[in-house]
């Protein structure tokens, strides 16, 4: 489902780029092809914009790796009087895979798990359910049956399931892990046991908040004005960890879209600087989008370090600034910024400019 959420939105950045709107999610889209920690830059492969091979090779590295990682230990959940128990934790923070599992307390022959999902807030279907095959000793998707709504707020996910040693003593347990990929709100899930001999369990029905980081943003506002060579306007992103995890490799970017009728804006037409409190204002550099008209840049870590755990704050003070040789038939740019941990985004803002005909 991962691929398929990133693939949805890949496509409708390629098809919208002559549109207002689509800046916003072609600047997305620069930001998600931004080479995540430990991820080499530009090592994927050439291919044409609309190919396939395109579409999949971003995300072909990072979804192998996050498949194949150490084997969890299944935590065991409920009393010793349930055959069937589904535990998860109490918020689901956003970009975070967030640990959960089934426990058989009874014997199962070709069984299967059915977890039915209820949101409120966002869509089921950016969420995503894994569970762990010991055997293959990788993470793999549950089966689904997405709701038929254009934004459908229940789902059904399956996995099948084989424990014919299971039993009060010798309870069974199966990791799973769930994230969600798009807004805050509230999950519900009921889980289900068939045993695959005509008996159905049921565990009670589990709910959780799917959190995310304060982000808040000063010193711009719908109407902000960049003039030709100017010195340019400062704007502060602070970003307040007020969930209950620590997010491993915070980042964020900026990113930028000008057209005019017969020019866009290019990385040499913008000036963008980080402040740092040890070196004063530095330079970021912006880079061209490689299908999608626009440019970004992954900001520098604010504290020198990527891990941002609950409580705790990161401020990125930027100054984005006009050149004065930019096209002067470009007289709007729709820019913004994104925050993330690794490749997964949980916040992006639109900071769109005008820039006066006259200079």
């Amino acid at each position: 489902m991962t691929f398929k959420v990133a693939q949805r939105r890949s496509s409708a950045v390629r098809k919208a780029t002559v549109r207002t709107a689509a800046a916003l999610a072609a600047g997305l889209a620069l930001v998600m092809g931004t080479a995540a920690p430990g991820q080499a830059a530009g090592a994927t492969p050439k291919a044409g914009c609309d190919s396939p091979d395109r579409a999949g090779a971003a995300s072909a590295a990072p979804a192998w790796a996050a498949a194949h990682q150490p084997a969890p230990v299944p935590a065991l959940t409920g009393t010793a009087a349930q055959s069937f128990a589904y535990g998860m934790p109490g918020q689901l923070p956003i970009g975070l895979w967030s640990d959960s599992g089934v426990t058989l307390r009874t014997p199962v022959t070709k069984g299967t798990v059915r977890l039915d999902v209820a949101s409120k807030g966002f869509s089921t279907d950016s969420l995503t359910v894994q569970r762990y095959e010991p055997r293959d000793r990788r993470w793999v998707d549950l089966d689904t049956k997405p709701g038929s709504e254009s934004f459908p707020t229940r789902g059904v996910l399956t996995f099948p399931v084989t424990a014919p040693d299971a039993s009060p003593r010798h309870p069974v347990g199966i990791a799973l892990r769930l994230q969600d990929l798009d807004r805050p709100g509230t999950l519900t899930v009921a889980a289900s046991l068939d045993d695959g001999r005509g008996h159905t369990y049921r565990a009670p029905a589990r709910t959780a908040e799917a959190t995310r980081p304060n982000v808040t943003v000063t010193g711009w506002d719908k109407g902000a004005t960049l003039r030709r060579g100017g010195t340019g306007r400062v704007v502060t992103v602070t970003v307040k960890n007020t969930t209950d995890r620590a997010y491993p490799a915070l980042n964020a970017s900026y990113f930028a879209y000008g057209a005019g009728g017969s020019h866009v804006l290019t990385p040499k037409d913008l000036t963008l600087s980080q402040y740092r409190s040890d070196r004063g204002w530095v330079r970021v550099p912006l880079v061209a989008g490689g299908c999608d008209p626009g440019m970004s840049a992954a900001l520098l870590p604010t504290t020198g370090k990527r891990v941002l755990a609950p409580g705790e704050t990161a401020v990125y003070r930027l100054k984005v600034a006009v050149a004065r040789t930019a096209p002067r038939d470009v007289t709007r740019a729709d820019a913004g910024f994104s925050v993330g941990n690794g490749d997964a985004s949980f916040h992006s803002q639109q900071l769109p400019f005008t820039i006066p005909q006259g200079r």
